[in-house]
């Protein structure tokens, strides 16, 4: 990286996974006397963070670091009285289920067969 692209990068982590406008980034990120020489000198850096996936931009030109894809997802914590409502439907309390695909329950009380 650059160290344009350090002072952006370093301003857009102060901000979370909120985005920033350009214009913004521009005026706060290189100090003023950046801004005062050229107000839009991190346009081009901006773009060039895009292209390389370090940064991400919405449909408006803001900005904002890349969140990190996390295809693992958190294991949570079970009450007891969940998992025992779980046994009784024979429902698995350790395996991940899809409940939308299940009954909500508001059908009714379900005949025995």
């Amino acid at each position: 990286m650059d160290s344009e692209e350090k002072d952006i990068f370093d301003y857009l982590k102060s901000w979370g996974r909120q985005f920033v406008s350009a214009r913004q980034i521009c005026r706060r990120a290189g100090g003023q006397k950046k801004w005062d020489k050229s107000p839009h000198w991190a346009i081009p850096f901006l773009n060039a963070m895009v292209y390389k996936n370090i940064l991400e931009a919405d449909s408006m030109a803001h900005y904002r670091i890349r969140p990190d894809e996390k295809t693992e997802k958190r294991e949570r914590w079970l009450s007891p009285e969940v998992a025992k409502i779980l046994k009784e439907r024979g429902l698995d309390a350790e395996k991940p289920h899809d409940i939308t695909a299940e009954s909500d329950g508001q059908d009714g009380p379900k005949s025995p067969q």
